[in-house]
């Protein structure tokens, strides 16, 4: 048997989909395929909500009894168990995104932006839109979701805010004020108080009393920055303390809550313009 050239490896590497999921994040799996002329698909539905972007290439994309071709910078969503496919147009190369969500978070998710507490999951009316904000940041949390040295907090609120964020554009409803400045300080207050932990954003939540997608957006009305954010920052706060005590870089490193020095290095001097050791001498 001959071997497989290059361009046959490239090429079936490719055509392979990818697959994301988390433990630690079980409401939601990410799919992408960088070539998809050889993947096709049968008429199929999800349990599932489903959303994804077209990266390149042309497809036929029918849901129920809607068909329509969709190309690079289309978002399509797929309510639970909508029969749908989506398909490339002769032997064009083709590309794309999915996300795959657990329709009792997205429901809740739906509540604590202003949906009645007895209502089912509200399924969306749109199919596919072009909206360009929605097409980038789905890419951006697809892209957040898969780095293995992005922290839980910051993938658990991306896709919470991402996911409000379609909510209000494509499935709005009045989003509730409450008000609460004193939960928001605590929620802060807390941040400080743990930031060399590896906080969930469920523990922030608890201690504030508020719900994760209130938090999210009114924390960033607040504070200028998202609660992973200013975690972070406070990292960087506990790092310079610990510096200038003149502890080892390595070890403030990891007592900070940082992977590694070079994760350390690398915040640090996005944070304060200067490395580490040129702030501790």
């Amino acid at each position: 048997m001959s071997e497989m050239t290059d361009a046959a490896i490239h090429a079936k590497c490719a055509s392979a989909p990818k697959f994301w999921r988390s433990d630690a994040l079980p409401f939601i799996e990410a799919r992408s395929i960088d070539d998809g002329r050889e993947v096709c698909y049968a008429k199929h539905s999800h349990e599932t909500f489903s959303i994804g972007a077209v990266t390149g290439g042309r497809s036929v994309y029918v849901n129920r009894r809607a068909s329509e071709w969709i190309g690079a910078g289309a978002v399509v969503m797929t309510n639970p168990d909508d029969v749908h496919a989506c398909n490339p147009i002769a032997d064009e190369r083709w590309s794309y995104r999915m996300l795959h969500v657990d329709v009792a978070w997205l429901t809740g998710l739906q509540h604590e932006l202003g949906f009645g507490e007895n209502h089912a999951f509200r399924a969306f009316a749109q199919t596919m839109t072009l909206d360009p904000a929605l097409f980038d940041g789905l890419n951006r949390l697809c892209a957040i979701l898969v780095d293995d040295h992005t922290e839980t907090l910051r993938k658990e609120s991306a896709a919470i805010t991402f996911f409000s964020e379609v909510q209000r554009k494509l499935n709005p409803a009045s989003l509730p004020d409450h008000g609460a400045s004193r939960q928001l300080t605590r929620a802060a207050e807390f941040i400080a108080e743990n930031c060399t932990r590896s906080l969930k954003l469920e523990d922030v939540c608890k201690a504030a009393e508020l719900s994760a997608s209130y938090l999210i957006r009114a924390f960033k009305q607040r504070y200028g920055m998202t609660p992973h954010a200013y975690l972070i920052n406070r990292r960087i706060q506990y790092s310079r303390a610990q510096l200038r005590r003149g502890r080892l870089i390595a070890d403030v490193a990891l007592d900070a809550g940082f992977a590694d020095q070079a994760h350390l290095q690398r915040t640090f001097k996005r944070l304060v313009a200067a490395t580490p050791g040129q702030y501790r001498s």
